[in-house]
Formats: C-alpha cells, sequence, structure tokens
C-alpha cells in the first residue's frame, strides 16, 4: 500500500503535498492530463462526481472543473488556465475557485478573486512515480481558508482512487 499524501506549509502563503504513485511517471502524467481519466479519479469527497473536466493541456489552454453533490445537488468547481506544460514532467497552472451553488459547508471561505499557481512536477524512480503539488495561495489568510476546507483530505481519498486506476492500468 502506498503512503498516505505528506503535507507541509513552506511559507506563510503556500501547501506543499507530496504523494507517491507505484506506476510510471507517464501513466501518473496521463492521469492528471486526460480529462477522461481525471474525472474518474478526482472526485474527492464521498457522494461527490465531477460532471464537468474540460481540459486544454498546453500553455495559455484553459480548463474547467466542477464538482456536485449526490445527495443535494451543491456544486463548486475550479477554472484557469495552464502556464507550463513540460510533459511528463511539469505542470503549472493559474487557478480560479468557482464557489458555485450551495456548497458553503464544503468550501468554507475560499477567496474568489485571487488565483492560486499550482506547480506539479512528476518524478520516477524505480517504477514509483512522486508527485509534489506546491500551491502558491498568494496570501497567509487564502492559503489558511483553503486549508481548513480538508482540500488534502479530499485529495488523499482522490488519491486512493488514482491507485486504483493506475494499477487497472497496469493489468493488477
Amino acid at each position: 500500500m502506498t503512503k498516505p499524501i505528506e503535507v507541509s506549509l513552506p511559507s506563510d502563503t503556500e501547501v506543499r503535498v507530496t504523494r507517491d504513485f507505484k506506476a510510471p511517471r507517464t501513466l501518473v502524467w496521463q492521469a492528471h492530463t486526460d480529462p477522461k481519466l481525471l474525472q474518474r479519479w478526482m472526485s474527492g469527497m464521498p457522494g461527490w462526481s465531477m460532471p464537468i473536466c474540460e481540459m486544454d493541456v498546453r500553455p495559455g489552454g484553459r480548463y474547467r472543473w466542477r464538482w456536485r453533490s449526490d445527495e443535494n445537488g451543491a456544486e463548486f468547481g475550479f477554472f484557469g488556465e495552464f502556464k507550463e506544460v513540460d510533459a511528463p514532467a511539469k505542470l503549472t497552472q493559474e487557478e480560479y475557485f468557482d464557489p458555485g451553488v450551495g456548497a458553503d459547508d464544503v468550501t468554507g471561505d475560499m477567496p474568489v478573486n485571487n488565483p492560486s499557481v499550482n506547480r506539479s512536477t512528476f518524478t520516477e524512480k524505480n517504477s514509483v512515480t512522486t508527485l509534489i503539488v506546491l500551491i502558491d495561495y498568494g496570501s497567509k489568510a487564502a492559503r489558511d481558508a483553503a486549508v481548513s476546507t480538508g482540500m488534502t483530505d479530499g485529495m488523499e481519498i482522490s488519491y486512493t482512487s488514482l491507485d486504483a486506476l493506475l494499477a487497472e492500468q497496469q493489468g493488477g
């Protein structure tokens, strides 16, 4: 079994998430950049689905992700622009939060008009890919609001789903 994510706060504005996957980085990269694959694993907390996953993965390309509660129809999402795409090693995107409707209990006080910059790096050693996601929220208040939503718990739930998808792709 893979270790759960490691979370640190390297500065007043940043969250760093590190996670290993037992798969070649090309597969982990593909799972992060192919909308059909991303929708299969990035559902977050139980009872939520991802009905919208649009991605144009190239520098200057846009993306939009939207989650929906299966129970009450509440929705929220993220959108933005890819700034750097260096397959299969690095992905940088500017990300804006879309509060949607009825999801305040999940999204808390996430800032709407201030984008974060998310830098994901993918390295591989001995058939294990290490993903490091460094998220810079631009302010301590924005970082703390994001962390208070339980976002890293949702990330780990999604990464556990990604483990299963990667195992399936490798015939495991």
